[in-house]
This record gives C-alpha cells, structure tokens and sequence, in this order.
C-alpha cells in the first residue's frame, strides 16, 4: 500500500432480498434469448428495463450483487439535484411514485428512506415482469464481430440478448467486450479543459480543505496513517487516482429505532491521529456533527450523512485500484471503506479527544433498524462515484457542460448540476511556514444551468461493439463526468438508453445508426424532456 498505516477491513453478511417477480437465478440459463440484458440494476439499469419492457419487448436485469436501485436505495436518498424540472420521464415518475408514498399525490418528493426507493423500484419490477436475476456478477462475453451475443457470469449463467446495456457503476461489460476505457485524471491538455488533472490546492474552484497546519508526521518522522506517500504529481498532471469514494449513512437518533455504536472489531485509535491532531489545532468552537459532515434531513427523523470537511465520510484515496479490480479486490476496497467509515463513526463517538458535547450527539443517533434489514442495517452500495470511463463514439468534456457547448443535436435528456469531483489524494504540503497538509482534486464548479446530453457519449465505438449502450460509464472526461454521474442524470440516460435498443430492435438498425429526430420525438412522447428552453 501506497499509504502508511492500514485500515484493517471487516465482513458484513449479506442476504438476497426475495420479492415478488424477482428471482434468484442459481442455475446455467440454455436457450433463454431476451431482446434486451441490462446489466446492474442500478436505478439507471431499471429504468432501461422498465423503458424496454413498456414498449413490449423482453428483458432481464442481471445484478452482480444483492438489490435493485444502486445509490438511490442504497443511502444516498437526499438527491443530487439542481434545477428539477430538467427531470423527465421515468425519473420524474420515479419521484412522483416517492411522493406517493408519503401522502403527495402526484407531486414529486426528492428527499426519501432508503427502503422507500428500494420498494419502489421493485414495484415496477413486478407491474412489468421483469426478472432480476441477482448475484451474477459478469465474467465474460461471447462476441461475433462487433456483436455481443451473450454474456457469462461468475456463476456460469449466460444470457443472450439483441442488445445489451451496461448500467453498471464499473462498466465491466462494455470492458469484457473490448470497448476502450479509461479511469481516474486526464491531463489539462489533453482536451484543453482549465479544470482537470491533479489540482493546484488549495484551489478557488474546491473545498473540504484543512484549515490549520497539521502536523503530518510521527515521532518517527513517517507519514501518518490516512496520508498518501507516494509521487503527489503536479498541478495539470494528469493520473489514475480515484475520486474518493464513500457510504451515504442513514442515520436516526430515534431510541427505538436506533443501533448504538459499537467498537469495531478492527478499530485501531492510532489510525485516526491525523483526526486527533486537526481537532486540536483547528480548535473548533462548540464543534457538532455538522462541523465534520452533511447532516441531510430524510423523513421520519432519519439522515443521509455525507462528507463535509477535511476529514470526514470519504475515504480518501481508498479506491484507486476499484476500477479496474477483480472481484476480489473490489470487495476488498468495500470492507475497507466499512472499515473506515466505522472507525470514523466510532473515533468521533468515543475518543478523549473529541469535546464532549460532540461526542453525546454522536452517541445519540445510530444505523437505522429498519433500513437495510438483510444487511446488518448498513447500505448495501459503497457510492462509486466514478469508476471506469468509456471512450466513445463522442467524448463528453468539460466544454460540454457550459454554454455555447452545452446544446447537442443529438440531445436524449437534460442534466443540471455543477461539475462535482471529490478529493483523490491527502498529502504533506507547506501550509505557511509549516509543514501541514492539503487535500487534493476536490472542483465544484457552476451551478444549475442546464446541459443538453448527446446521445453519442452513450455509445461505443463502431469498430469495437454495435449494440452495446451505456448509460453509466458514459464517454467523458474526469471532468465532464462531474456532472452526468448525479443518479437523476443515470436515470434519464438509463431511460433514453432503454428506448434506443427498442428502436434498435424493432427497425433493425444498430445503434449508431437510429434516425435521431425520430427518437427524440419518441422520447417525448414517453416525457422526456429533451431540449432546453429558450
């Protein structure tokens, strides 16, 4: 390891989720042909199947893992939104069905439990018929050509489809099908992008940075534990280090529904000196939860926690190796992002350090009884942010997301976020005349302006698959990817996508080739909201 301490990593049980019209899929699948494999059923990946399945054809959702909705179900239920009414179609019904379920007819209602979203989507799962076939994670793929006629899973299960979509947060289908990837940074002139590569820090265009100098070495004159040691790269470099990646946790300080905090079996107080130091330094006045990450309020009293600050729910620099990873290894990165986010809990909760009104509001909230039930009470998905990038027919770039660039003749959806791309490294840089540290990579920039989405960012190149579609890894830089990986965005590309392979199918035509206007139309008439408005 590249950092110097170690977070030791834990095991949570996990159980598969039994709901109507979803199955279990434990056997090899012979001669079971769909029109249309979605693989991950991400909240993108259900609205691909539940787009196709609408429109009469047959599909099949194939989960690597153990639930449907990804990060919607999966913690993160405070949306990511900027301006809500570039939001359309199935997305939009998603929300509307939200509110439903919580007394607003007809209105949507962004801010939900985790379960909330889960029940939702697997609502629709049911009204369609549309099997999940979970715990398959994929493993290869059979090709003819530019043709992907079938994948394999870890499990030995193939299904064979007309068309596939990769709804995954890792796009390993689209890799195992020998489309082009990239992941982590791009050099800023690469595509002439002012905001990319490694990060000047601390920058005027990021934040979550040390206020104080931090003293970054031991006794011994090493590094301290959460720290990177290695080659920090220079403002503009580009590299393949990760944004950090981290869990949404949902929170409640309702007694009855409360878990207490509990020590982890791996906790290690030495890991969290750097912690210890920034507290004591910064010296915080009346310091709360709220000064160490973002307390976002869900209904019935419960939260989505996510980072804030220097030292907070993002594992910095934790996922490096994810992208690209065997399973293994991702799972791995998983128990140890568990590992972190437990000891972070835990280190606020019970060290000396820590005031003590700190610590007795921390000590007042816990993991949700009835959130995650099958799993320990804890989120099921680990928030990649980002993961693998495709390298496309089109590639979506920082330019995209501001005007004049921001209008695509090809437009399947509207998107409207800033560009948010979150720490990648912790290092020891001069903080005045003292050695201190910064993190580095964090850009928040614009604001809710709206963004037109080419349908081509979704596509592969032709000389490497021709009914492939991807909706999540889409093709974008580092930068332009800050803005299309909010879960709305992957909801209307998941969508739009869906749609594409029914066209696709029903004309006989590849993907590339659909006559656009006509899909637009199409996706209109389904409500998607296609255009910005002048």
């Amino acid at each position: 390891s590249a950092f110097s301490g170690s977070i030791t990593m834990v095991r949570v049980s996990v159980v598969v989720p039994v709901a109507l019209a979803l199955c279990l899929c434990l056997s090899r699948v012979y001669g079971q042909a769909y029109d249309v494999v979605v693989y991950a059923a991400t909240a993108s990946g259900v609205c691909a199947a539940v787009s196709i399945a609408q429109q009469g054809l047959k599909v099949a959702l194939v989960e690597p893992g153990t639930n449907v909705g990804g990060m919607v179900s999966g913690g993160l239920g405070w949306t990511d939104i900027g301006n809500a009414g570039v939001i359309g179609g199935l997305a939009e019904q998603f929300f509307i069905d939200v509110g439903t379920v919580y007394g607003h007819a007809n209105k949507p209602v962004y801010h939900f439990e985790p379960h909330v979203a889960e029940d939702v989507f697997t609502s629709w799962l049911s009204k369609y018929n549309i099997p999940v076939f979970f715990n398959n994670r994929i493993n290869s793929t059979n090709m003819e050509g530019t043709t992907v006629v079938s994948i394999t899973t870890v499990s030995n299960n193939i299904f064979a489809a007309k068309v596939f979509i990769d709804a995954s947060y890792e796009g390993d289908l689209l890799d195992l099908a020998g489309v082009s990837s990239t992941w982590g940074r791009e050099p800023s002139s690469k595509y002439n992008e002012t905001l990319a590569g490694r990060q000047a820090e601390p920058s005027s265009h990021g934040g979550h940075q040390f206020r104080v100098a931090v003293d970054p070495y031991d006794s011994e004159g090493k590094l301290l534990p959460l720290i990177y040691t290695g080659d920090v790269g220079k403002p503009g470099d580009g590299d393949q280090k990760v944004q950090a990646y981290n869990f949404r946790m949902c929170l409640c300080n309702n007694q009855t529904n409360r878990v207490a905090w509990t020590k982890p079996a791996s906790y290690n107080a030495d890991e969290w000196e750097v912690f210890r130091r920034y507290i004591k330094a910064a010296n915080f006045t009346n310091p709360t939860m709220s000064t160490f990450m973002t307390v976002s309020s869900l209904p019935n009293g419960k939260t989505d926690i996510n980072n804030n600050g220097a030292i907070s729910t993002d594992f910095i620099g934790g996922a490096w190796a994810y992208p690209s990873g065997s399973w293994s290894v991702r799972d791995a990165i998983k128990e140890a992002h568990i590992a972190y986010t437990q000891g972070f809990f835990w280190f606020l909760a019970s060290d000396p350090s820590v005031p003590s009104t700190l610590r007795e509001e921390v000590n007042k909230w816990g993991l949700c009884k009835d959130e995650f039930v099958k799993n320990n009470n804890w989120p099921h998905q680990l928030y990649v942010r980002e993961a693998r990038r495709m390298i496309g027919e089109y590639i979506f770039t920082q330019h995209d997301r501001f005007a004049p660039d921001n209008t695509k003749n090809d437009s399947i959806g509207l998107g409207s976020y800033n560009i948010d791309s979150h720490h990648a490294q912790r290092i020891p840089q001069k903080f005045g005349s003292s050695m201190g540290l910064v993190n580095e990579g964090d850009v928040e920039v614009g604001s809710a302006e709206t963004f037109e989405i080419p349908y081509a960012h979704m596509l592969p190149k032709q000389s490497q698959a021709t009914n492939l579609i991807v909706p999540v890894c889409t093709s974008a830089t580092h930068i332009g990817y800050g803005c299309l990986r909010l879960e709305p965005q992957f909801m209307i590309m998941g969508h739009s996508a869906g749609t594409a392979a029914v066209s696709a199918i029903k004309q006989n035509k590849r993907l590339a080739d659909l006559d656009i206007p006509a899909l637009q139309s199409l996706l209109q008439q389904q409500g998607q909201k296609i255009f910005i408005q002048k």
